[in-house]
């Protein structure tokens, strides 16, 4: 064996504190299931509340750029005829 000494009370403190997060991570995945199925039981579309929480994380340039870009991809998608789909 080597001399080195490996302090196991400070690897035991890390290990407890990650367990703890992890734990508390948990319950409040379940806090947020039970929250997702209150709002689908009182008629709310999950994914739509999904859509919407994801949209208020996003920094709202990028946002309106993306949807700007969206637009744009759909309009042109929508004028170009079949033969030009085709050429490509």
């Amino acid at each position: 064996m080597s001399d080195i000494t490996i302090p196991g009370g400070k690897i035991r403190s890390f290990v407890e504190r990650i367990e703890n997060l992890d734990s508390e991570m948990q319950e409040l995945s379940e806090q947020k299931k039970e929250v997702f199925a209150e709002a689908k039981g009182e008629g709310f579309e999950v994914k739509i509340l999904k859509e919407i929480i994801k949209l208020r994380k996003e920094d709202k340039n990028e946002r309106d750029e993306r949807e700007s870009l969206l637009d744009l991809y759909m309009r042109a998608m929508e004028t170009a005829s079949p033969e030009q789909a085709k050429a490509a």
